[in-house]
């Protein structure tokens, strides 16, 4: 078992800076998910780890130790791709059994370890069979299986849901969960999905641009976002974003979005004093704009004048889709509600959960 450390480090290719000054302490036995839209920078990072890319600048530990020029075979990590990349001429047994027999592991030891895996994937029935013999979700489990009889001290997994439908995606997520949980190894995963991101990981780490945004546990970062690109990142559907101005009123704070105005809650006053009068970025989730009718028990709901655009039955909730005068907008309401497309309506904010930004840096003000 492992931690790993990025210092400082960075990926260039030619004028792009893929990985720009990243630093991040990965605990021995953490599962971190490293999450961000494409080209991001965090598949760079992850093959920076593996040593498939050379670092541009700066420093990347596993334990005590540098790697920067140590060779992917000796860093004793193993990696699982988005493709499985099985050989097809051979059986799934001597698919997981390859790397060590390339190692020259003893063969007692080989069948000990490619049959501990497979019993752990629940896929020993399976062993004898051709990858072409295989649904998508098996060989999946095959190419972790592989990995997993390396007995690395850290699995890099790099986006290796993304060939599989959503059922089996939520499957092999709670997999490779129970995995982490059975083996007790440093896992980091890279996905774009943060709903992965979200499920899975002890922590996660969102980059955009090369650029590490935030890192923090998953309940964190949905409820204290540093800036606008984390909070409209993290949340399905994403936070709803309003340019606005905080409006002292008879010592009373308001959001003013001029189709609407709202007010803040009183011991949210001191931190949102300092911006009267100037323009910031108020942020509200789907899930904080109720049904008056609905509203949960406990909530500070304020009135917003809505119309209804367009309305998405989930069965389980209501996706609504409203606009405010210029503002465009999405609330996830109760199934029970009444409300339809074309209606008129009132709406309440939860400004218990509203998040105000600076406009200019695009941080959060807390």
């Amino acid at each position: 078992m492992a931690s790993v450390t990025y210092e400082h480090v960075y990926k260039r290719f030619g004028e792009v800076t893929a990985v720009n000054d990243l630093s991040i302490k990965v605990e021995d036995r953490e599962f971190l998910v490293l999450v961000g839209p494409s080209g991001c920078g965090k598949s760079t990072a992850l093959r920076l780890l593996a040593g498939l890319e050379e670092i541009t600048d700066g420093t990347i530990y596993i334990g005590d130790r540098v790697v920067n020029d140590v060779a992917p075979k000796d860093r004793d990590i193993a990696m699982v791709f988005q493709s499985y990349a099985l050989y097809p001429h051979m059986s799934v047994y001597d698919n997981m059994a390859f790397g060590l027999k390339l190692r020259k592991t003893p063969k007692d030891e080989i069948k000990r370890r490619v049959e501990e895996a497979a019993e752990i994937l629940g896929i020993p029935h399976l062993l004898d069979r051709k990858p072409r013999q295989l649904s998508g979700g098996q060989r999946q489990r095959v190419a972790v299986g592989r990995a997993i009889v390396r007995e690395p001290k850290v699995f890099l997994f790099d986006e290796p849901l993304s060939n599989l439908d959503a059922k089996l995606r939520v499957e092999t997520r709670a997999n490779i969960s129970r995995l982490h949980q059975r083996l007790q190894t440093t896992f980091i995963y890279v996905t774009h999905d943060q709903v992965e991101a979200m499920t899975m990981a002890s922590r996660i780490a969102v980059m955009n641009q090369g650029i590490l945004q935030q890192i923090d546990t998953p309940q964190n970062l949905y409820d204290l976002p540093d800036n606008i690109f984390v909070a409209g990142f993290i949340g399905s559907p994403a936070m709803n974003f309003f340019n606005a101005s905080i409006r002292k009123d008879d010592g009373k704070l308001y959001v003013d979005g001029g189709a609407f105005s709202v007010k803040v809650p009183e011991e949210r006053i001191p931190t949102y004093e300092a911006y009267v009068g100037k323009p910031v970025v108020f942020g509200i989730r789907p899930e904080d704009i109720h049904d008056p009718n609905f509203a949960p028990p406990g909530i500070d709901p304020q009135p917003v004048e809505a119309n209804v655009d367009v309305t998405e039955l989930m069965g389980n909730e209501i996706f609504v889709y409203l606009n405010s005068g210029d503002h465009n907008y999405v609330a996830r309401f109760d199934p029970r509600t009444s409300i339809r497309m074309g209606n008129n309506v009132q709406v309440a904010f939860n400004m218990a959960n509203m998040h105000i930004f600076d406009r200019d840096t695009e941080r959060a003000v807390r």
